[in-house]
């Protein structure tokens, strides 16, 4: 690898796509400086990258000013792509497919961010690779590449590939990140820097637990909406699902009807519909497919349920 740098110093590049996340790169970035205060030298450096140079908008509005990827991508030892939600922007990223692909073969570790994951997955960059990606966007990429599986994990270090959920899960990764190469007790005083005291592992959730996302207690109905988020293309039956609880059918409408405030079926096509949300805003199927892929049996079928939940029909979801 090409490094004007001193051997010293590990140059950290951050390519951004337009409305990535603020919080991800700052929980990415800092603790980089953090480091460098607390070392009194310059142990790494943070380049926000572009695919031309031009300066990037954040969601937030906040502008940042950029270097050109494809002039300065080779000076750095890791370069992280960053992007948020809006799968328009991740398509127009795609011009700098080819130099990230370079990179990677002249031996720069290459990360992403977020849904920066989804466009290594789009370069051909985490084929047969362990990785992870906001949990959010895993369903997109789940129909987008079918030959790929992300763990929901806060971050993964895989090699020369390093992929992180974001938000502030970033804050860990670069934890374990710096204690790689300064030691554990090192990035101890840069994790305290942040008040960041509880470091999560890499494998820890993304998301609250069942409990506290379903404001529910009860092990056979939290079984039964667990059980709902992973059988959306092929809905199970009341019955099925009863068995699975180890309960009677019967059961399990009292305890729909106590603790969710709807029944059973309403409350599968909710968790059906929202999926069948996140698919239309973050992937290019078409409605027909998406409708398939959240178990309705016709788009027709798909498009009513979709406005009576939410008052849309899918193709204005999309406008």
């Amino acid at each position: 690898m090409s490094e004007s740098l001193s051997s010293s110093t590990h140059g950290y590049g951050f390519v951004l796509v337009p409305n990535f996340a603020l919080m991800s790169y700052a929980s990415a970035t800092e603790p980089l400086r953090a480091a460098n205060l607390i070392a009194q030298t310059k142990l790494f450096s943070v380049k926000p990258l572009s695919c031309d140079g031009s300066d990037v908008v954040s969601s937030s509005g906040l502008a940042i000013p950029c270097g050109d990827l494809a002039e300065e991508g080779a000076r750095c030892h890791t370069i992280f792509v960053v992007a948020g939600g809006n799968p328009s922007d991740w398509r127009s990223a795609s011009a700098i497919f080819p130099t990230l692909r370079r990179l990677g073969r002249q031996g720069v570790r290459i990360g992403g961010i977020s849904s920066g994951s989804f466009l290594l997955a789009a370069a051909g960059l985490l084929d047969g690779r362990d990785f992870t990606i906001h949990w959010e966007h895993a369903p997109a990429l789940a129909e987008a590449f079918p030959h790929l599986a992300p763990r929901q994990a806060r971050y993964v270090l895989d090699g020369d590939r390093i992929t992180c959920g974001g938000g502030v899960a970033p804050l860990d990764m670069m934890h374990a990140l710096i204690s790689e190469r300064m030691g554990s007790a090192f990035a101890r005083r840069v994790s305290d820097w942040y008040l960041h005291t509880a470091i999560a592992e890499p494998g820890g959730p993304q998301r609250g637990s069942s409990v506290e996302r379903f404001g529910t207690r009860h092990p056979a109905l939290v079984t039964v909406l667990e059980t709902m988020e992973t059988t959306i293309e092929h809905p199970l039956s009341r019955k099925d699902m009863a068995r699975l609880a180890g309960i009677s059918p019967r059961h399990l409408d009292r305890l729909f009807a106590e603790q969710m405030a709807q029944g059973f079926l309403e409350t599968y096509r909710d968790v059906r519909l929202a999926h069948a949300r996140r698919l239309l805003e973050q992937s290019p199927l078409a409605i027909s497919e998406v409708a398939f892929a959240t178990g309705f049996s016709s788009a027709s079928h798909f498009s009513r349920a979709y406005k009576q939940r939410f008052g849309i029909r899918p193709k204005s979801a999309r406008s």
